[in-house]
């Protein structure tokens, strides 16, 4: 877990340094000689190692757009598919593996951990491209040095089965309000993960405003255990806590759970199969009235990676416009590569993964659309340092034991 720095002005001096150490070690594996590297050098990406181990989520690294890599770059691809963030940076810590696409719940730990290094976003062409609002963020951007590529990202949704939850709700309050939720006991979907005390505090923040919550994810005591025991009261109403969205989509449709939190892929994949499913009104960008949760996810490189210029010319493969539209409609995601969104690449991607075409994806996943994304609270590591010269705030480890407690 990441600790508060006693010495900010060191801690910020270590970072420089160790972009520094970075780049002269990519320039010298991409060097053809034994000597020292010299400036023009790091310019470029070295030839590739032939190999390169991953930790992804599942369906980010898949034979659609890995074996056009490999055959581009000589670069086997290696992959091996983390379940939850805390397996992630568990995996990361073994020095096996030379990159993984973190969520923003795992990337400050990454950072904090020495498990990642500085990204030289120069080398990765396509990064050009990406769109801006999420370019130097808190959770892929430290102290101004940039610690990875962003790869996609999603919202959290609200979903119900319109045939069994009457009238269709706008608010996170048919699950969050003990009174509302009783009516659909033990068909609640909820997310398995300790960063779900996070719905429940921008739930408090849009309902209590005499909490003064500002970001779910800088909760002090007085905000946390108002979270947590709105979560604790939840809790015997929940039928399933969720964490594999093909178990969800299941229970979905056999009416096991009829309302509850979900992503963009199982409501859009539901509504395809023809089940009655419905998300928040479009007029809401389908996010209930007190906004949602989200996710951002980057490709970072390992600390110890063994194949630096394979990872770097995978960060810019990924993406790439054909590359990033196939792994976003794959997923279920907005792509994090605007030119992505051109309708002609999307429809390339989509026959490539064998899906109907879908010019239409990134609008129906607001890819383009700042806005929509405002109203998004993406998942941040907790961090004891509130970030306002306070440190009061609750961390990692206090939502994982708390996360502990709601569930019993």
């Amino acid at each position: 877990m990441r600790e508060k720095s006693a010495n900010p002005a060191l801690r910020a001096w270590l970072i420089v340094a160790g972009l520094v150490v970075f780049m002269i070690a990519i320039a010298g594996c991409g060097s053809s000689s034994s000597s020292s590297s010299t400036s023009a050098e790091l310019q470029k990406v070295g030839k590739g190692e032939g190999q390169l181990n991953l930790v992804n989520w599942a369906g980010y690294v898949e034979p659609a757009w890995t074996k056009p890599f490999e055959q581009k770059t000589g670069c086997k691809v290696n992959s091996k598919v983390g379940g939850t963030s805390d397996e992630m940076i568990q995996l990361m810590r073994t020095g096996q593996y030379d990159g993984v696409s973190a969520s923003g719940n795992a990337s400050a730990r990454l950072v904090d951990g020495g498990d990642v290094a500085p990204v030289n976003v120069n080398l990765v062409p396509n990064y050009k491209t990406i769109f801006s609002d999420i370019k130097n963020q808190s959770y892929n951007t430290f102290n101004g040095v940039h610690y990875g590529i962003p790869h996609g990202r999603g919202a959290d949704l609200l979903m119900w089965n319109t045939n069994d939850v009457k009238p269709a709700p706008d608010s996170w309050d048919v699950i969050l309000d003990p009174k509302k939720a009783a009516k659909y006991k033990g068909k609640i979907s909820a997310y398995d993960d300790p960063i779900y005390i996070a719905d429940a505090a921008i739930y408090l923040k849009y309902h209590d405003k005499s909490l003064g919550i500002t970001n779910p994810y800088e909760l002090n005591t007085k905000q946390f255990d108002a979270a947590v025991n709105l979560l604790k009261e939840q809790h015997p109403f929940v039928g399933e806590y969720w964490s594999n969205y093909l178990k969800q989509i299941s229970a979905f449709q056999s009416g096991n759970d009829v309302v509850g939190t979900t992503w963009q892929l199982q409501y859009f994949t539901l509504k395809d199969k023809g089940a009655p499913v419905a998300s928040s009104p479009a007029s809401q960008g389908f996010v209930p009235k007190e906004g949602a949760s989200g996710w951002s996810d980057t490709w970072m490189i390992s600390s110890q990676a063994k194949h630096p210029n394979c990872m770097y010319m995978w960060m810019n493969w990924i993406t790439s416009p054909m590359a990033n539209a196939e792994v976003a409609q794959y997923f279920g995601e907005a792509p994090a590569q605007s030119k992505a969104c051109n309708p002609s690449t999307l429809s390339a991607a989509g026959k490539a993964i064998g899906y109907a075409p879908n010019p239409q994806f990134c609008n129906q996943y607001h890819a383009a659309s700042p806005g929509f994304w405002k109203r998004v609270y993406y998942w941040n590591t907790p961090l004891a340092d509130c970030g306002n010269g306070s440190s009061d705030c609750k961390d990692y480890n206090d939502w994982v034991q708390a996360w502990t407690d709601i569930k019993g």
